[in-house]
């Protein structure tokens, strides 16, 4: 879907990317991940031709962007970044209409999406005539992926898309878009300098250092193979606690009854930090693990142990 060969850019003699090879399948959620100013955010542009590239390629579904006008290659890019970039003048059903627009939708069709896309992101239907002043900032960021996805585009990319959020929102925001990524499959190039967001949203994340990819894999690999020095210190210590806010707690209980077993229960849906976490704060050994109101299981310490360890041998 993306591939970039041996691509670069230089800024007044400064190099800013330094021939890059990149490849990302279609329905994969790629993560860039690096600190301010290696790369990322001008390897992003030169993908969507907002930056001409000094040299290299960059194909997107087998054909060389250079050969496609780019209007027309950015109205198949969803493109999402961290200042939202809604025009302050409009309402969201404009803002999220403007391409679909473009493209000369019928109004109906435009109504239905716009709809549709409200519904997707969790914001209800009356702030479809809200202005951006009028947002928090949370619901700003899901207005910006809505208007992203207006035309229904087989490519996003998103640069620090969650950056300008509190915490709390943040991880919300997360949430959301992996749901709706499950939803529509999209090929995603997603930047960030955050380590445990990288681990929670990627399908595989690319380190970047000075304009060159130092480091690949999928979030287990690059959690239980030994990296180099920069990698290590980049990814840190507590690399494999951040591993937990990726998978959820129903994927290390055990089925098994845990009537009269256990003190504290906790929701199969959320991450498996929030469990440890509870453990830790009640000083409860085994939790119950419940869905819909009924119990699925029980996780205890062992079983998050038992966890890690199954998925090194996988990573190895």
């Amino acid at each position: 879907m993306i591939r970039a060969e041996r691509l670069s850019k230089a800024y007044q003699g400064v190099p800013a990317v330094r021939g890059v090879d990149l490849s990302v399948p279609e329905g994969e959620l790629c993560v860039l991940l690096g600190p301010s100013g290696c790369g990322k955010s001008t390897l992003l542009r030169l993908i969507n031709a907002l930056t001409p590239a000094d040299s290299g390629t960059v194909k997107v579904n087998g054909r060389d962007i250079r050969s496609t006008p780019p209007e027309t290659l950015r109205r198949g890019i969803g493109y999402v970044v961290q200042n939202v970039g809604l025009f302050p003048h409009y309402t969201v059903r404009r803002n999220i209409s403007v391409v679909p627009e473009l493209l000369k939708w019928k109004k109906e069709d435009i109504a239905k999406r716009a709809a549709f896309l409200m519904a997707l992101t969790g914001l209800p239907d009356k702030y479809l005539d809200k202005y951006p002043h009028e947002l928090s900032g949370g619901e700003a960021q899901r207005v910006g992926v809505a208007r992203a996805l207006a035309a229904d585009p087989p490519i996003l990319l998103m640069d620090e898309p969650f950056g300008s959020v509190d915490p709390l929102n943040r991880e919300r925001l997360q949430r959301s878009f992996l749901d709706i990524q499950k939803t529509l499959n999209k090929t995603v190039l997603f930047v960030t300098h955050d380590v445990s967001e990288a681990l929670t949203m990627g399908d595989r994340i690319l380190l970047m250092r000075e304009g060159r990819i130092v480091s690949s894999g999928t979030p287990r690999e690059l959690v239980f193979t030994e990296g180099d020095a920069f990698s290590q210190a980049f990814f840190g210590s507590e690399m494999a606690l951040k591993l937990l806010t990726r998978h959820q707690v129903r994927a290390a209980c055990v089925r098994e009854d845990a009537e009269g077993k256990v003190g504290c229960t906790i929701a199969a849906d959320l991450p498996l930090t929030d469990a440890l976490a509870m453990m830790l704060k009640k000083g409860c050994e085994r939790l119950a693990v419940t869905e819909g109101g009924e119990i699925l299981g029980v996780l205890d310490f062992a079983g998050l142990l038992r966890f890690f360890g199954e998925a090194e041998q996988d990573a190895r």
